[in-house]
């Protein structure tokens, strides 16, 4: 009887416990919607510094300029857009932000850089091999990239007892790859205020 009742209370603690953990709970929301968590770089941020700078890089003479001497859209590749801040951030999911605000647009065209173009050529030999002729993608019709978009990340955090300032810079560069001039040099400053509670 002593075991019983010592096991019952052991079931009743347990279950207690479990309650209380998975009393939070997960639900989903929409992606658009900010959640800021801290004050760190967050998907907000990302999505929101890209289609900001583009819009800016697309208001600049350059653009005005390629249309009046070429058809079509200009072709752009994405060189190195290096994290120099103090935290980590998928300097990944900032480039498709930057493609898509420009792709959903329809002002410019992107042709693939490093590991995908060579993936890309890969399977075009091996298409060469073992395609039926008719369907193989051929050699040597690449779209050549007019320009090369490079640029950092940068951030500098200042804190004093229960305040934080989170301070992001992002610079971007579009350089004309015949002449090497740059056509447009775009920037833009994110500040953020932590309290702690």
């Amino acid at each position: 009887m002593k075991t019983l009742t010592w096991r019952t209370a052991l079931i009743a603690l347990l279950s207690t416990a479990l309650m209380a953990c998975s009393s939070g709970g997960v639900k989903r929301i929409d992606v658009n919607e900010e959640v800021a968590l801290s004050d760190r770089w967050n998907d907000t941020d990302s999505r929101l510094v890209a289609e900001e700078m583009m819009t800016d890089m697309l208001t600049f003479p350059w653009f005005r300029d390629y249309h009046m001497e070429h058809d079509g859209n200009p072709t752009v590749i994405i060189q190195n857009i290096r994290n120099k801040s103090h935290e980590h951030i998928p300097v990944d999911t900032f480039v498709n932000d930057i493609k898509r605000s420009l792709l959903r647009a329809g002002r410019v065209d992107f042709v693939v850089s490093g590991e995908e173009r060579e993936d890309i050529r890969t399977e075009r030999a091996d298409q060469e091999m073992n395609a039926n002729p008719d369907t193989a993608a051929q050699f040597g019709l690449e779209q050549g990239a007019g320009f090369a978009l490079s640029g950092t990340i940068n951030s500098i955090v200042d804190s004093d007892g229960d305040q934080r300032v989170t301070f992001y810079q992002v610079d971007l560069k579009l350089i004309d790859m015949t002449t090497n001039r740059e056509v447009w040099n775009g920037q833009k400053k994110i500040k953020k205020l932590l309290t702690k509670g």
